[in-house]
């Protein structure tokens, strides 16, 4: 049956209008009040042109706050799908309890971020905490009294929980894409002799490949904006040693205890993110395309 294209742009109107309002167009309108010198507040806007883009190449608050994006980007990303992928080939080595560990991996994404980050202050405790405590237990009294949320080490504290966090959804997403994989590739492998590290190069990787670019990419926007958790790590304030971009964004627009509301210096930072996931996405895609495997 031919399906006419008023019918098809009758479907895709109610979606198209919602992106328009609530994308496009705050969007557009982000673009142009980065051009401003404006607080938020009124209608005082002083036009300055690229102004708040050539004041942040020199602000180094934002450089510390984009070298932390990327490191969790990058660094955090590699932890993360590196024990995604070991998680993901122990639990389809037919190991028992396999739903178990998997929803248990995959828990803390359904706890509130508050909590988790009430959790991770009682773990890194210098007095009383999870680390410091085990550290006592089994001798090691020279590490057992580390402060862990100290200025030098806090950045890296945090990682150590965003990856925590995060490896539970990437690998569902794999596992999921694993589950697909015809069962008859694996026995193949068997019988050439195969083990269970070269069958999960040689079948499970190639076979989920375009399940990887999605994870990948979808990480990549989520480390570029990845806001809660660094922004409620530090209880009152969020120290500049744990800013993100998006941090970093949301201090500049409404300040902390201070109201800073530089509004139109905040639309300069989210132009700048946005910029930043269209490059990355882009060249992942360039970069793992590949061809499609037919199974």
């Amino acid at each position: 049956m031919k399906v006419s294209r008023s019918f098809i742009a009758a479907f895709l109107l109610p979606a198209s209008l919602l992106y328009l309002f609530f994308f496009l167009i705050p969007t557009a309108q982000t673009l142009y009040y980065s051009l401003f010198d404006w607080s938020g507040l009124g209608q005082d806007m002083a036009f300055i042109g690229l102004g708040n883009y050539k004041e942040l190449l020199r602000d180094n608050l934002f450089r510390l706050a984009m070298r932390n994006t990327l490191t969790i980007l990058i660094l955090g990303g590699a932890a993360i799908f590196v024990i995604a992928f070991l998680f993901t080939s122990m639990l389809n080595s037919g190991i028992r309890g396999r739903r178990f560990f998997r929803a248990v991996i995959f828990l803390p994404n359904v706890v509130a971020t508050i909590a988790l980050t009430t959790l991770w202050a009682y773990i890194y405790n210098p007095r009383f905490g999870l680390i410091n405590s085990f550290l006592k237990l089994i001798g090691l009294e020279q590490f057992s009294k580390t402060t862990w949320t100290a200025p030098d080490t806090i950045f890296w504290a945090m990682l150590i929980a965003l990856i925590w966090i995060f490896i539970g959804f990437y690998l569902v997403l794999l596992m999921a894409g694993a589950d697909k994989v015809p069962i008859e590739f694996y026995e193949a492998a068997k019988l050439d002799g195969a083990s269970q590290v070269q069958q999960f190069i040689h079948v499970t990787i190639p076979l989920l490949w375009d399940v990887i670019t999605i994870a990948v990419i979808m990480w990549s926007i989520a480390a570029i904006k990845i806001f809660e958790f660094p922004f409620a790590f530090t209880s009152l304030e969020p120290v500049p040693e744990t800013y993100t971009s998006a941090v970093y964004l949301y201090i500049m627009g409404f300040g902390q205890r201070t109201p800073i509301y530089r509004m139109g210096y905040a639309s300069a930072i989210g132009v700048l993110m946005l910029l930043a996931v269209i490059l990355i996405v882009l060249v992942v895609g360039r970069l793992m395309r590949r061809d499609v495997v037919q199974y």
